[in-house]
C-alpha cells in the first residue's frame, strides 16, 4: 500500500476532534474501530465542504492504515485530522489521511471509496469533482481492484451479530461497525491493518466471524463479505 505524502497545494481539508470514554478500551486508547470512525468523519466533513451537490454516496471498498508515531491516540487526546484526494479510477477515489497528536503525525491511513447511488450502483465521478480536489492529486490514477478473500483452512468461527445500531443510512452495516468485530480479536494499538469489503452486509444477514492468525474474515453463507488483517 503506498501512502501518498500531503501535497504541496490543492485542497487539503483538517478537522479537530478528542477522544472520549465511547472511543477506546480499557486500557484507554482509541479502538481501531475509532480510527474508523475517525477517518469516516473527516472524509464525510471534508465532503460536505466542498460544495459539490450530488445525488449519491460514498461507501469504504477498501481501508489501510499505518502507524508512524510512537503516541497511539488515548481517552481524551485531542486530534486533528488531515486529508486530501491521492487520486482517481474510472468510478472510485483514493482518500489520503493524516491523524495528528500535539502535532506529531501518528497515524496515516488511505481509502479507496466508491460512490453509489440509492439504489446501490455505481456511479460516474461528476467532473466538478476534478475541478476542486484534481490539483492536490496531481493526476495520479488509482486502481479499483482488490485481491480475492481466501479463508485460511482451520480458522476458527463464531458468530457475529449484526445490531440495529450498526446499520447506516443506506441500510448496510457501516464501515466503522464492522471495525468492531477486528477490534473483538485485535486489541490496539497496531502497526498497520487493513480491511477489504466484497460485499455488503445488512439487517437479517447471519454473519459468521472466522480468525486465523493475522487475518480476519466475516462470512455470510460462505461468502466472505469482508476481509481484515493487522501487522
Amino acid at each position: 500500500m503506498e501512502y501518498v505524502p500531503l501535497p504541496a497545494s490543492g485542497r487539503r481539508f483538517s478537522t479537530p476532534s478528542r477522544v472520549y470514554l465511547g472511543d477506546v478500551n480499557p486500557q484507554g486508547l482509541l479502538r481501531l474501530d475509532g480510527v474508523a470512525q475517525t477517518l469516516q468523519d473527516v472524509a464525510t466533513d471534508d465532503w460536505d465542504d466542498s460544495g459539490i451537490n450530488s445525488e449519491f454516496f460514498w461507501v469504504a471498498r477498501r481501508t489501510s492504515f499505518r502507524t508512524v508515531g510512537a503516541h497511539w491516540p488515548r481517552y481524551q487526546d485531542d486530534l486533528q485530522s488531515t486529508t486530501w484526494c491521492a487520486g482517481t479510477g474510472a468510478a472510485w477515489a483514493e482518500r489520503r489521511t493524516n491523524i495528528y497528536v500535539k502535532g506529531e503525525l501518528i497515524i496515516e491511513a488511505s481509502s479507496l471509496w466508491v460512490p453509489i447511488n440509492d439504489g446501490g450502483f455505481p456511479q460516474r465521478i461528476p467532473a466538478r469533482f476534478y475541478e476542486i480536489y484534481g490539483e492536490a492529486m496531481n493526476g495520479r490514477r488509482v486502481s479499483g481492484r482488490v485481491a480475492a478473500a481466501t479463508v485460511t483452512p482451520g480458522a476458527t468461527r463464531r458468530d457475529w451479530t449484526i445490531r440495529q445500531s450498526d446499520l447506516d443510512v443506506v441500510g448496510h452495516v457501516n464501515n466503522a461497525a464492522m471495525w468492531q468485530a477486528v477490534e473483538e480479536v485485535f486489541d490496539a494499538p497496531v502497526a498497520s491493518a487493513e480491511m477489504v469489503h466484497h460485499g455488503q452486509m445488512e439487517a437479517g444477514d447471519e454473519v459468521q466471524l472466522l480468525h486465523h492468525g493475522k487475518q480476519l474474515w466475516l462470512v455470510v453463507d460462505e461468502e466472505v463479505r469482508v476481509n481484515a488483517r493487522i501487522a
